[in-house]
């Protein structure tokens, strides 16, 4: 026995931020111990989960739940901390004197929507082990309508809001990151139709549009949807001054230094600022992340490492990035919408609020990886672009009877501001916020 290594396992994730709606929190954990990927993908809801026997770990997430481990050596066996954020896992460390064996790129992030399991053997320990619990069918729908595609899946995210305004989001406030963009404007009419319809005031409910020094596109869009619809009392404008910005801050709380998601979420930052300086007990804020990735409507031609071939003939480029399996894969930081939620998650997170993004549910992912995207664009960008517009307001229009404006694509971070404040204040570079993020680890 005294040859024998002990194995050691450190949670710090809190099971609280779970959502899972059709079974309990040790039925989805005896899920993911089971190891059958079949078992794991019957949890609905958002949610991660750690699983421990003896030597063999198993984790699983949704992309709505940060998940990340780190594996320490100690002269009687290894320890893996696993928590939610890289600084948990560094503050861990140094409290029991491991941190000289910590660096940020050590950590591993698990990825969304695979089963990864460890065995801790001692020294060196085996990589981690991928099983892929979530699979939809790439184009099933190709015989169908876009009218049908479009009732299929705003029907789908529709039913996910209803789910979380009765067993989850059941009293308070409601509040909407409004850009009046095709998803943010989406989820606002689908969660006003739906507290209609729960026979709920439709009071509970504002839609927060950022606005730094007044200025920016998506105030006087956001004003132009709702009144449109006559629904403008909803809009609450949250007008912040430049000096609201930080990327530095934002790279802290966010741990990454990817430019476009940093950018992104630090006017996030600012927006979740604004709302708390204002509701100090506001708890609830649903969003419209998720729904570019799901219809693929990302300017392609701003990615050199991208064509409209590689984006519509892999199985979920945008969520996963390229794949556990391949070389571009980054343990540390998984990829594509696994690795970029943390713009949307932790700022909320980090200033009390819990977010809801339905369009990153698998249920709802589902129906947008059946639609035949290469048949219904004849690989034509142009094409792409349009067919998000085209399924949602069709869905909307035959779930809710509204008529949803659409409007021009345009990234959250380039319609909260002024283009001249924008340039101002982030980085050109790459490197600086690399720099940076590495800065707060010295």
């Amino acid at each position: 026995m005294m040859n024998q290594y002990i194995e050691k396992v450190i949670d710090l994730t809190d099971q609280s931020k779970n959502v899972i709606y059709n079974m309990t929190h040790e039925e989805a954990v005896g899920a993911v111990r089971s190891g059958r990927p079949e078992e794991v993908r019957k949890i609905d809801g958002q949610f991660s989960l750690l699983s421990v026997e003896g030597k063999t770990i198993r984790m699983a997430r949704s992309i709505g739940r940060p998940l990340r481990y780190f594996i320490a050596k100690r002269p009687d066996g290894p320890i893996l901390i696993v928590a939610e954020r890289i600084d948990d896992i560094f503050s861990y460390l140094k409290k029991e004197g491991l941190e000289k064996q910590f660096h940020p790129s050590y950590t591993r992030m698990v990825p969304a929507h695979y089963v990864t399991t460890i065995h801790l053997l001692g020294c060196p320990d085996p990589n981690p082990e991928y099983d892929r619990f979530f699979a939809p069918e790439r184009n099933r729908y190709a015989s169908e309508t876009i009218d049908t595609i479009g009732k299929m899946y705003i029907g789908t995210v529709y039913d996910e809001i209803l789910k979380w305004l009765r067993l989850r989001a059941k009293e308070g406030p409601l509040g909407v990151a409004f850009s009046a963009g095709i998803d943010s404007g989406s989820v606002f009419l689908l969660t006003y139709h739906a507290l209609r319809e729960l026979g709920e005031s439709p009071s509970r409910l504002k839609a927060f549009t950022l606005a730094i020094d007044g200025d920016g596109a998506d105030l006087v869009q956001a004003r132009q949807f709702l009144e449109n619809l006559g629904l403008g009392l909803f809009l609450e404008p949250v007008e912040m001054n430049y000096a609201s910005l930080d990327w530095k801050e934002t790279i802290r709380i966010v741990e990454d230094y990817k430019p476009l998601d940093i950018q992104s979420a630090t006017m996030n930052m600012a927006l979740m600022k604004g709302i708390r300086s204002r509701y100090p007990d506001w708890r609830y804020v649903i969003d419209g992340d998720g729904g570019d990735e799901n219809l693929k409507d990302y300017p392609i031609e701003e990615n050199p490492e991208l064509t409209i071939k590689s984006v519509l003939n892999n199985l979920m480029l945008y969520h996963e990035g390229w794949g556990v399996n391949s070389i571009k894969h980054s343990l540390t930081y998984s990829g594509g919408l696994s690795r970029g939620f943390m713009r949307t998650y932790a700022p909320g997170d980090v200033l009390g609020f819990e977010s809801f993004s339905p369009y990153t549910l698998p249920n709802v992912i589902e129906i947008s990886e059946g639609i035949p995207f290469i048949d219904m664009t004849g690989w034509d960008h142009s094409k792409l672009y349009d067919l998000k517009g085209q399924i949602v307001s069709s869905g909307i229009k035959q779930i809710t009877g509204m008529e949803m404006p659409v409007f021009p694509k345009r990234r959250f971070q380039h319609g909260a501001a002024s283009e001249n404040t924008f340039e101002k204040h982030f980085p050109e570079r790459e490197i600086a916020y690399r720099k940076e993020f590495l800065s707060n680890y010295e």
